[in-house]
């Protein structure tokens, strides 16, 4: 089959079509052929050696498909089950793939692949943000970076769903008004605006209880420089780089503040966590108040251009490729 595989660590350019053997799958394993592939800003870290993984390697998820082939042990699933994942196998840009069973989400008849590649990583991580690493409740005012991206999209109308009021910020002018356009009630471009002067503005000087920051070394001083006292920072990835070291005085200096490094992995644990999360996301975009937004879409053996139209900034909503 063909799958995208890179020897080295890079940039876009270290990405190739390969045709590789893929096994039969093990016994607790199940066989995905993929129709949609999810991209996601993790990704790219592994490709760069921000998260190293062992070379060769293939690369990618998050993928949707159908259930080829079965395990000996496996009796949750059967031939011909629509399935997706998000937290691997690492292996997803490709045209199969052998994931565990217990890391497979059956997907609702009103689901499409195309939009459950799209929104699974990147919709399951809103649904743990929101409701658990900090339950958003309505009234609040929050801050999400990154408002135009596929999270900050999904973020924006959920918050707005739960009855909070979210300031999101973009990197330029062009994406204030699609952030609006999804549930974010101000946005503030980081790149021109003393944006951390206008949370204060808008919280009355009180600053918020949260900010969701998934940029990294860019917004980390002014993230918690729009924090409320006793407020949460919730450090998610590093679209900007990683957050420079720091001595932990400052949470105090600045009101005792909280900071998490979370992960989709850890709220994902066990299969019932697995299917409870995406549970929920399958009903909230069932419903309505959550629409998943495809943008770009490249073929398979595209994936470098995937990657340079996400490393260019310019890239908003979601990403897939298609076999």
């Amino acid at each position: 089959m063909k799958a995208i595989r890179f020897h080295k660590f890079g940039g876009p350019e270290v990405l190739a079509l390969e045709d590789i053997e893929l096994p039969p799958p093990g016994p607790k394993q199940v066989r995905v052929r993929h129709t949609a592939i999810g991209v996601n800003f993790i990704d790219t870290y592994q490709r760069t050696g921000l998260y190293a993984v062992p070379l060769p390697s293939g690369l990618g998820l998050e993928a949707a498909g159908i259930v080829e082939a079965v395990g000996s042990e496996v009796t949750t699933l059967k031939i011909g089950d629509r399935v997706g994942y998000c937290s691997g196998p690492l292996g997803g840009y490709a045209e199969a793939n052998n994931v565990p069973a217990d890391r497979l989400v059956k997907l609702p008849a009103n689901v499409s692949d195309d939009v459950a590649a799209a929104a699974m990583l990147k919709g399951m991580t809103v649904q743990y943000l929101l409701k658990r690493t900090f339950a958003v409740k309505p009234g609040q005012t929050i801050l999400f970076h990154a408002a135009a991206g596929g999270v900050g999209l999904i973020a924006g109308q959920w918050a707005k769903h739960l009855g909070a009021v979210a300031i999101g910020t973009v990197g330029s002018d062009d994406k204030v008004a699609l952030a609006k356009d999804n549930g974010y009630a101000h946005v503030l471009n980081t790149r021109k605006d003393e944006w951390p002067r206008r949370v204060r503005e808008l919280t009355n000087g009180e600053g918020v209880p949260v900010v969701y920051d998934s940029v990294g070394k860019d917004t980390f001083a002014g993230s918690l420089d729009s924090l409320a006292v006793r407020g949460l920072l919730v450090s998610f990835g590093n679209a900007s780089g990683p957050v420079p070291a720091f001595e932990p005085g400052i949470l105090n200096a600045k009101g005792s503040l909280y900071l998490t490094r979370p992960s989709l992995m850890h709220y994902t644990r066990t299969a019932k966590e697995l299917q409870d999360t995406a549970d929920d996301l399958f009903a909230v975009i069932a419903s309505g108040a959550v629409k998943i937004q495809i943008h770009q879409r490249f073929k398979l053996a595209d994936a470098q251009k995937a990657h340079e139209a996400l490393h260019s900034r310019a890239t908003t909503g979601a990403t897939i490729l298609t076999p």
